[in-house]
């Protein structure tokens, strides 16, 4: 037979299990006391979170401006006037864009103050490319008053004072510039607190978007600096030529950060540049890199592809559809074109909004635009943004909030 247990409680112990036979009383108690007031729908914080990082905004467009040879700055604002999201100076909106059959989204750098989104207003800048599918269309069909769906406030080139320098050398090309603007207008106005120096690259003296603006904004604040290189033109009181490693080294001094945001062509030419720097890695930084035009152009890309069509069946929500893909641009592009509707916000293969499951079928991905997680890598998801069809493919996309 088992010895029988010999322990002895403690007075505390004792108490302790007095007060947990008690509890029941205790807890009916507590009940019986409480307010028989109805218990909150929502909760605050779940409100608050809805409004600092919403899935989506209405805005209408309030006004148009031409700004340079073929860009326009477009306002967006709240019916009523009430807060838009608040953004960190450098980040994007995607914009939904209804054309025709084809609903697509479009991102675009916040170039406005953060301070104007308390008054229900953001700024972007839409810079015209004739062998575009959106900008055409932006320019020659949006009007003042049209009602335009936005996401929240999206992307990471923004200023942080635990990694980056205390100046930053800003590196921009065209409508590249709009990020910095933002970041202009912020030192302006108090919300950020670094010293901005912008190299400016444009082809001509009549082609600089937000040259008034900047010129404004360098005579209010100490802490901005703009210079303006003209690649087709010499001027006085402007560089002449590329951004370059030599004139980058002219005006960082002994440590800065040096961030990016303009064409594809540029980020090429100014990836060798930046190596001969020699900066930490923590020190570049740059915009979102956009939809790859040119993927045989690409390390790993197969020639053996180049201007096949494949047939892509895309699943989405129970619903299947059965259209073509070119090899040649990223599936996000074939899906749209045929009248789906995906989810998407960057379009650049950074952000995930678009991630699908590869069911089955090939892709290939740029290594510079490849932002899976190693998890997703190894189970088969993809970014349709960023992939590019090498055989016939099953893909699995789920459904957009943004439209």
């Amino acid at each position: 037979m088992a010895d029988k247990l010999n322990y002895k409680v403690g007075m505390i112990g004792a108490l302790d299990m007095l007060r947990f036979k008690n509890m029941p009383k205790v807890r009916e108690k507590a009940i019986q006391a409480a307010s028989s007031a109805p218990l909150p729908k929502t909760l605050t914080t779940n409100e608050k979170a809805k409004q600092r990082h919403p899935e989506k905004q209405e805005v209408i467009v309030a006004e148009i401006r031409r700004n340079g040879a073929d860009a326009k700055t477009i306002v967006l604002k709240t019916e009523d006037g009430s807060a838009l999201a608040p953004f960190r100076a450098g980040q994007y909106i995607s914009v939904c864009v209804p054309i025709g059959g084809t609903v697509t989204t479009r991102s675009y750098s916040l170039c406005s103050s953060p301070a104007w989104a308390k008054r229900g207003e953001y700024n972007i800048t839409v810079k015209r490319d004739d062998a575009g599918f959106v900008s055409p269309y932006i320019q020659d069909h949006w009007v003042v008053g049209q009602h335009v769906t936005i996401s929240g406030p999206q992307g990471h080139l923004y200023y942080e004072r635990l990694r980056d320098a205390k100046k930053v050398i800003a590196l921009a090309g065209g409508s590249g510039i709009t990020p910095f603007m933002g970041m202009a207008y912020a030192i302006r106005d108090g919300f950020e607190d670094f010293d901005l120096t912008i190299l400016f690259g444009s082809r001509t003296e009549d082609g600089i978007v937000y040259k008034k603006e900047l010129d404004e904004v360098c005579a209010a604040c100490d802490k901005v600096h703009v210079v303006h290189v003209l690649s087709d033109e010499e001027k006085p009181g402007y560089e002449h030529g590329f951004i370059t490693a030599e004139l980058i080294k002219k005006y960082g001094g002994e440590e800065y950060s040096v961030f990016m945001c303009g064409p594809q062509a540029m980020y090429n030419f100014l990836d060798g540049e930046i190596a001969k720097l020699g900066l930490r890695r923590k020190f570049v930084r740059r915009e979102l890199f956009g939809m790859i035009k040119d993927p045989w152009n690409q390390p790993g890309y197969p020639e053996d592809i180049r201007g096949k069509t494949f047939n892509l069946k895309v699943i989405q929500c129970g619903r299947k559809y059965d259209i073509t893909a070119s090899a040649d641009e990223p599936l996000l592009t074939s899906i749209e074109r045929a009248g789906i509707v995906a989810p998407s916000r960057c379009r650049s293969g950074e952000c995930s909004w678009c991630r699908s499951k590869l069911v089955s079928g090939k892709v290939f991905v740029p290594e510079k635009t490849d932002g899976r997680r190693r998890a997703d890598i190894e189970f088969g998801y993809i970014h349709p943004c960023a992939s590019f069809p090498m055989s016939d493919i099953v893909l699995d996309v789920p459904n957009s909030t943004l439209k």
